[in-house]
């Protein structure tokens, strides 16, 4: 019971945490230099979320030919690239990721 009443408690902290940023921060009186590198954080956090899934092969990093995950991302980053459309992107991730995985067995 105990590590339940942790992990709630460190929920409601970390939810109090960002919810008061939100709530009683004025983003209009962040320097305007602030503003601008928020701009940056999610398209920079989503790749450190991504290339793991990507490369990364039981312990070690796999960028070889014999790994459709990474090949089907560049897929899909190419399709990201051209559309600007989120749902083409992935759909056109999955359909190389099945198919390069029916290929390779």
């Amino acid at each position: 019971m105990t590590i339940w009443i942790a992990i709630v408690a460190v929920g409601l902290v970390t939810f109090l945490l960002r919810a008061s940023f939100i709530v009683f921060a004025d983003p209009h009186r962040f320097p305007h230099l602030f503003r601008q590198a928020l701009a940056f954080v999610p398209p920079s956090v989503l790749p450190a979320i991504v290339a793991p899934g990507l490369l990364v092969r039981g312990d070690t990093i796999d960028a070889s030919f014999g790994n459709p995950r990474w090949i089907a991302g560049l897929v899909a980053i190419a399709v990201a690239a051209r559309t600007r459309s989120t749902l083409a992107t992935v759909l056109a991730g999955m359909a190389a990721l099945w198919l390069l995985q029916w290929l390779m067995g």
